[in-house]
């Protein structure tokens, strides 16, 4: 676990940007090759996407999709702790996690450099649309904004819809996350114009940006590629953008990936963050006295 107070230099942070099948096998093989090779590149942390063992299953509500859920304990984190301990990183990889009958959530997993857990983080916000009926198969997280300690530094994990909130990411930078990462599944609806498909990917960027500048943090997002057809026959394709991203503490990007698979590479530079944080210093002047409609619905 590194010291707070000494941190490194540097981080390699690698972004294992890849398209998923029905095959789960092959889906974890992808994922294994990018570990792979994201190590022989030289990266010591390793981000997956969201739900990466698996087409994206929430199209639709079918309770025959709770088949597909795993323990924590199961093949994906079985597969992750031996490439995480084989290449001497940190990896960190997302679940459909079975917790109990009737009781499942959108989990990430955090394995070190020894292929120890280091930590998990249950998806909080869990969203209700169409195409994303996630609610119908997800228990929102009961574990909260907590980073992850592990042997290149604090974790601040969230998982895909959290990366809209701002309350998210600044609760994890408040509690000493040293960057902020979002394994992600998110896409167009084929059917939309372009020019909404293009709006949409640019807020997406914009939002976690936004992110990265109020809190003084890096920001990873490490999205899937490709188009996943709906099974059940009811319309709702997506095609997912990819567009994966490392921004560093003023917003800015660091490496973006296209819409194809690939394993995306970028150094943070930990004096920079911690000079950002002392020339433009929002923890200071937040006005924490006057906050507290926060914590209601709505005001009006």
């Amino acid at each position: 676990m590194t010291d707070p107070s000494k941190p490194t230099e540097s981080l390699a942070l690698a972004l294992v940007q890849h398209a998923m099948t029905e095959d789960p096998d092959a889906n974890r093989q992808a994922s294994l090759d990018g570990i792979a090779e994201a190590a022989a590149r030289g990266a010591e942390l390793v981000l997956l996407p969201e739900l990466h063992a698996g087409e994206y299953f929430c199209k639709t509500q079918d309770p025959d999709r709770f088949a597909l859920a795993e323990p924590i304990d199961g093949p994906t984190r079985r597969a992750l702790s031996a490439a995480a301990a084989e290449h001497g990183v940190v990896v960190v990889g997302s679940i459909f996690e079975a917790r109990a009958p009737g009781l499942a959530h959108n989990t990430a997993l955090v394995l070190d450099t020894d292929g120890r857990l280091a930590g998990i983080y249950r998806k909080m916000h869990i969203p209700d649309d169409p195409g994303y009926n996630e609610k119908f198969y997800f228990t929102p997280g009961d574990l909260g904004f907590e980073p992850i300690d592990t042997s290149v530094g604090r974790l601040g994990v969230l998982v895909c819809w959290d990366q809209w909130y701002p309350e998210a990411a600044r609760l994890m930078a408040l509690a000493g996350a040293e960057l902020l990462l979002y394994p992600t599944a998110i896409g167009h609806d084929p059917n939309d114009p372009a020019d909404e498909q293009a709006r949409q990917l640019d807020a997406w960027r914009t939002v976690q940006r936004g992110h990265a500048v109020a809190n003084g943090l890096p920001v990873a997002a490490c999205n899937r590629v490709g188009r996943e057809p709906d099974r059940s026959g009811s319309g709702f394709d997506a095609e997912f953008w990819g567009h994966s991203f490392i921004a560093g503490p003023q917003g800015e990007i660091l490496a973006e990936a296209g819409t194809e698979a690939e394993v995306l590479i970028a150094r943070i530079d930990r004096r920079r963050t911690a000079t950002v944080r002392r020339i433009w210093p929002f923890l200071r002047d937040r006005r924490i006295d006057a906050y507290g409609d926060l914590v209601k619905r709505f005001r009006r």
